[in-house]
């Protein structure tokens, strides 16, 4: 699991983030081993410089490894282009697409410090590139936009990062969007 601190649950006052949720109701029949890993203010120019350092020396060659992407907005708070965010996202997943390595990507939330537009174009730039590759993604950008609840959690805290609540809602979202199937397990776990 790799992605900015939102992937590790920075705010979250029982330290499991939406990862430790979606890991904590995914049945497995051998315990997983996930491995976080995340950045916090990292952008896609970052993390795509990082990721295969990181993440290739926790993989074991007899293990189903996988990975999990959790896409973060700094690439528009450090005025990064939509066009070098997809390449850094499209290099990502074709550098592990030919390594074997199974993807799954979830958007950027909504934030109350940056521009909902810029936010809603780069959440479509990443679900684009995720498309085009056939990776499932999990659109959290347009769900959360206008939910009560998110905005609530996320207005209490910083703008930024969500409590509990906020959490558990990216959590539900994971987990109702394709988490399951790209797992090989049944939906209605």
């Amino acid at each position: 699991m790799i992605g900015d601190e939102l992937s590790a649950g920075m705010g979250d006052a029982r330290a499991l983030g939406w990862m430790g949720r979606v890991m904590a109701r995914t049945p497995t029949e051998e315990p997983a081993f996930v491995a976080q890993l995340p950045v916090p203010g990292e952008n896609t120019t970052e993390l795509a410089a990082r990721w295969e350092t990181e993440c290739m020396r926790r993989f074991t060659p007899m293990a189903d490894n996988r990975l999990v992407l959790g896409m973060g907005a700094t690439d528009l708070e450090d005025g990064l282009s939509l066009a070098r965010s997809r390449l850094n996202l499209a290099n990502i997943l074709d550098a592990a697409s030919a390594s074997r390595v199974g993807c799954f990507v979830v958007g950027p939330p909504p934030r109350t410090d940056l521009d909902g537009e810029a936010l809603a174009a780069l959440s479509d730039a990443f679900a684009d590139v995720c498309q085009r590759r056939h990776v499932p993604y999990v659109e959290t950008f347009q769900p959360l936009r206008t939910h009560e609840q998110w905005n609530a959690d996320v207005a209490a805290s910083d703008g930024v990062h969500p409590g509990q609540a906020g959490y558990g809602l990216l959590a539900w979202l994971v987990l109702h969007n394709g988490w399951h199937g790209w797992l090989g397990l049944p939906e209605d776990s």
